[in-house]
């Protein structure tokens, strides 16, 4: 696939931060992986992401706060919103430009559950990255990349494990 107009993203995902690097202009957003909703009259919306979340709760502007991807037993705990989360996330690090393109995405869950991540797991955060606009998506479990990595997709052997 030809990728050279594509926006190459590097996005570490955690139960406490998810953090997005543009490699191509270097702009890195690092947000909690909060999600405000507000339930009224049966319909619920999101309101707000990241730290802005909790201050949304606390005013009354937001009925819960979500972290989709906080659960014992699974990375991803609700997908839906982890979806709308990983949109919000890419747009803003993309920006906005006239000719917008799909970034290629290199997506990293960070952490070691015990066995590894399930297939299910992988599938799920491959899904998530395809939903928020990615053209191309290639899930990495291993050590931190470094940008030159993540950006030429040049991956270290025996360190970790391409999805």
């Amino acid at each position: 696939m030809l990728t050279l107009f594509k926006t190459p993203l590097y996005i570490q995902i955690s139960p406490d931060r998810v953090a997005i690097k543009n490699l191509q202009n270097g702009v890195a957003i690092s947000e909690t992986p909060h999600v405000a909703i507000a339930s009224r009259l049966g319909n619920s919306r999101i309101v707000g992401f990241g730290a802005q979340a909790a201050m949304l709760k606390a005013n009354g502007q937001a009925d819960t706060v979500v972290n989709p991807f906080s659960h014992p037993r699974s990375m991803v705990s609700d997908f839906t919103v982890a979806q709308q989360l990983m949109k919000h996330l890419v747009r803003k690090s993309v920006g906005s430009t006239w000719l917008p393109s799909s970034p290629c995405v290199v997506l990293h869950p960070l952490g070691d559950p015990e066995g590894g991540f399930t297939q299910v797991e992988i599938r799920a955060f491959h899904e998530l990255a395809l939903g928020a606009g990615a053209a191309q998506v290639t899930v990495w479990t291993g050590r931190p990349l470094t940008d030159q990595e993540a950006k030429t997709r040049t991956f270290p052997q025996g360190e970790g494990v391409l999805h």
